[in-house]
């Protein structure tokens, strides 16, 4: 019998998991089906039950249903629970939901692997104190940069997040900023843009001279063309610019991997959706 698998969330008619998981299935000969499925925004929880009792097998969550996706699963990984957020359910045999986060591993991989830029070592600085951020702590921490700098327009987001990280040697890496404009000075290695900016064609505000010589600036969105982020990034120097399109391939390989035990090659799905 073929498996049943959807992601979920609103808006989704965007959403290009269908396209890549039936790749993933393909070229793994797995025998799968995977849709997408519009939520209302109180209805999240009703149409994940609605899927699970008619023999989902599992699903992908996406904005703004992640947070949700946390509450709901009664099994949780430890990349979840850092991340207190949600982008993958597996349903299993006794009725239980086993919730992941697979987005920081996607970013590190797509990093490493993809680009070939080790994190080990390296200054980086993540914008952004939302789930977004939250979801690529742990992987990041885990690559053991030299210092992790988080900076948001709230500041009481991002001492959220350090206070999460005050347990262990893990909290040495990390510091924060209120304003981008405290960084006034400091030069990093890597710089992530992990706000909602680029969905509004806005540029968060960062001052110049950020970008170290043979840096690497990274923006979450992706899109046709360069954000207005990485338009930035290029002006000032950055000598490397990548969306987050490898990092929604790798991501998306690695929930195929945790509900399927069979690890795609992510490389080919990438050139397909650059085409």
């Amino acid at each position: 019998m073929t498996d049943r698998y959807a992601v979920i969330g609103n808006p989704i008619s965007h959403s290009k998991s269908p396209t890549i998981h039936a790749a993933f299935a393909k070229q793994t000969s797995q025998d799968l089906t995977y849709t997408a499925i519009l939520a209302p925004l109180e209805g999240f929880e009703d149409e994940v039950r609605k899927f699970q009792d008619s023999g989902g097998k599992g699903m992908n969550v996406t904005v703004p249903f992640k947070q949700k996706a946390w509450h709901l699963a009664n099994h949780l990984s430890n990349r979840a629970i850092d991340a207190e957020a949600v982008n993958t359910l597996e349903f299993l045999v006794d009725g239980g939901i086993r919730g992941d986060n697979t987005d920081g591993v996607g970013l590190v991989r797509d990093i490493q692997d993809n680009l070939a830029i080790m994190l080990q070592g390296k200054r980086i600085l993540l914008m952004g104190a939302g789930g977004a951020a939250r979801g690529v702590m742990t992987p990041l921490l885990e690559a053991h940069p030299e210092r992790l700098v988080i900076v948001n327009r709230t500041l009481d987001k991002a001492e959220q997040i350090v206070r999460h990280y005050e347990q262990g040697d893990r909290f040495s890496q990390v510091s924060i900023s209120s304003s981008t404009y405290d960084l006034s000075g400091n030069q990093f290695d890597i710089v992530i843009n992990a706000t909602s900016a680029s969905l509004s064609d806005a540029l968060p505000p960062l001052p110049a001279g950020i970008f170290a010589p043979g840096s690497l600036a990274y923006d979450m969105m992706y899109g046709k063309g360069l954000t207005p982020f990485l338009q930035f990034a290029q002006a000032q120097g950055a000598a490397r610019l990548a969306d987050g399109l490898g990092m929604l391939v790798e991501q998306a390989a690695e929930s195929f991997f945790l509900w399927r035990n069979v690890r795609p090659d992510t490389q080919p799905i990438i050139q397909l959706l650059k085409q």
